[in-house]
């Protein structure tokens, strides 16, 4: 599946791009992410925790740097995640070029996701809204990262440490499906009418 997003920072492309290349930095503006190891200059292991309801799911992840294009402002990260009591699996390729504004940055995401296990039942839909709720709370954890003093840097990495909550996102998610699936039935009920 493949999910395509953008985000503003307020800051120049130079600063962007180097927040960008921290990827020890950057992994707990993840929602549920934190750092475990670095494995080297390009691979660093993480965790990620999220919770649906009741069940709560904690993911071992690799993740490894494997492009990074300075002159393109372009970066692409593999990431392989497996559910540590086995309940599926998730392999992800990230690639993020930042483009010039004025007075900041625009980031784009393609995300290429492939799911495996238990955690493939859930549709593209539903999959696709929670990305792009995680996306936006990435953005914004990103944005006080460069804009903001230390306290506030301090305070959106340790917001986002907390483990995912798959019912808040997810209710969100299937609020906003809803809300397309009335706004094609309208659509088409305008249109053959």
């Amino acid at each position: 599946m493949r999910i395509e997003s953008s985000f503003e920072v307020p800051a120049p492309p130079e600063q962007a791009w180097a927040l960008l290349m921290d990827v020890p930095r950057v992994i707990p503006c993840m929602p549920g992410a934190e750092l475990v190891d670095t494995v080297d200059e390009s691979s660093w292991k993480a965790r990620v925790a999220v919770k649906l309801g009741p069940i709560a799911l904690s993911f071992d992840s690799d993740v490894r740097r494997e492009e990074a294009d300075e002159v393109a402002r372009r970066a692409r990260l593999a990431v392989r995640a497996r559910e540590t009591r086995g309940r599926g699996e998730a392999q992800a390729s990230i690639e993020s070029t930042l483009v010039p504004l004025d007075g900041g940055t625009r980031v784009e995401v393609v995300t290429d996701l492939s799911l495996s296990g238990p955690l493939a039942q859930y549709g593209r839909g539903v999959v696709h809204d929670v990305a792009s709720q995680l996306v936006a709370s990435f953005a914004d954890c990103l944005r006080r990262q460069l804009a903001g003093s230390q306290g506030e840097v301090e305070a959106a990495t340790q917001a986002q440490a907390r483990p995912v909550s798959g019912l808040r996102v997810g209710l969100a998610a299937i609020l906003r499906s809803l809300a397309r699936l009335l706004r094609l039935r309208r659509s088409r009920a305008e249109g053959g009418a």
